[in-house]
């Protein structure tokens, strides 16, 4: 049987407190790196011992708070350097992923409205050659935010030896009220206008992912039919995207709503290796949820430094599951991130530090408690 072998005491705080774990927990801890060790025990009917096997062990964390987490802070707007500096502290941590701008119009997301800044003052991308590629995934709407990229991207081209970035994001509801409420389209319409978006986008050598949003409920219209978020998960991938995000933008989904949602993509042929879990934690349920889906072949989560984000046309929905939660949770049930814990504890204390928020990330907060309190020391 598949049981935890060991989870953090830091992690009983986001995840046992959800009812998932058993009673048994022993407090003991030998050192500073030991965590207490917890009895067999199953998360949601689904034991968790030997989740990860030595071929299948590692989960692809895309980060993106200095896109979603930053863009529906209020103003003042986060100055482009604090940008930079999270960016380099994210990559440092050993994140490969990163969402980093979008190209909206300003007037509607003014947090994101300095993209065209921030690009070039980013490190260069990584060529694999040199170790895991870096992809710094920018959202573009529609023919004019790619646009607008594009001729970015030319009028860098004689001070650069490597683009500016490699990878875009495009965006469609699984539902009509929502789809309605953020791009005042049908999701069709949206749909029928990607197109040519993806396929310039593809022609100049960008990958693309796309999201869906609203994958279990509509803020407008309650639970989302699986059908949905299939039909356009299906459309986005022939399309060209080579993964699709699914968004729990409302938070409100569960293990089981989760569940029943990805066997329906399986069902449908679609491959668990295209498939990414964007789950917000407006209601407790993200970590809980990512874990239920690990059985079922999830390895590629979306998660925000510090659980920062939302979604301005969700009334309530703020939140996204925080990296520091998520990474702490993989590792304690035998998943390679690639991501260094201490680090990311530390760039996710500084960020809300610097932007003047609360970091709402548990494990974030506890571990940056640990290293305060070991500085205090000297040690």
């Amino acid at each position: 049987m598949l049981v935890v072998r060991s989870l953090g005491a830091r992690s009983i705080t986001s995840i046992a407190s959800q009812g998932i774990l058993g009673p048994s927990v022993s407090v003991a801890a030998r050192s500073r790196h030991e965590v207490p060790r917890l009895r067999p025990c199953t998360l949601a009917g689904i034991h968790l011992r030997g989740l990860s096997t030595a071929t299948d062990n590692f989960v692809r964390v895309v980060e993106v708070s200095a896109r979603d987490g930053l863009q529906n802070l209020p103003p003042p707007a986060v100055p482009t350097n604090i940008k930079k500096q999270l960016i380099e502290r994210l990559l440092a941590c050993g994140l490969r992923t990163i969402e980093v701008g979008s190209f909206v119009r300003p007037d509607r997301v003014p947090q994101m409205a300095d993209t065209p800044e921030l690009l070039p003052e980013l490190p260069p991308l990584q060529p694999a050659a040199k170790g895991d590629p870096v992809h710094y995934p920018v959202l573009v709407p529609n023919m004019r935010g790619l646009q607008s990229l594009l001729a970015l991207e030319d009028s860098a081209k004689s001070s650069r030896d490597t683009p500016l970035t490699n990878e875009i994001a495009v965006f469609v509801s699984a539902t009509e009220p929502f789809s309605m409420a953020n791009n005042n389209a049908t999701v069709d319409k949206v749909l029928n206008g990607l197109p040519p978006v993806i396929d310039q986008a593809l022609a100049r050598g960008y990958r693309v992912r796309g999201y869906v949003s609203c994958v279990m409920t509509d803020p407008y219209a309650g639970p989302t039919a699986p059908e949905s978020v299939v039909n356009v998960a299906r459309k986005l991938l022939d399309m060209g995207c080579y993964e699709v995000s699914l968004g729990d933008t409302t938070g409100e989904g569960n293990p089981e709503a989760w569940r029943t949602l990805w066997k329906a993509l399986l069902n449908e042929g679609i491959p668990v290796s295209k498939l990414a879990a964007h789950c917000h934690d407006t209601f407790s349920m993200a970590l809980p949820s990512i874990l239920a889906l690990l059985p079922l072949g999830l390895r590629i989560v979306d998660s925000s430094l510090a659980g920062l984000g939302g979604c301005p046309y969700s009334p309530g929905a703020t939140g996204n599951v925080a990296t520091e939660d998520v990474v702490y949770a993989l590792h304690k049930v035998g998943f390679q991130t690639g991501v260094d814990l201490d680090n990311l504890v530390e760039s996710g204390n500084w960020l809300c530090k610097s932007i003047g928020v609360n970091n709402e990330s548990k494990v974030g907060r506890a571990l940056g408690a640990r290293q305060a309190l070991r500085k205090a020391k000297g040690q």
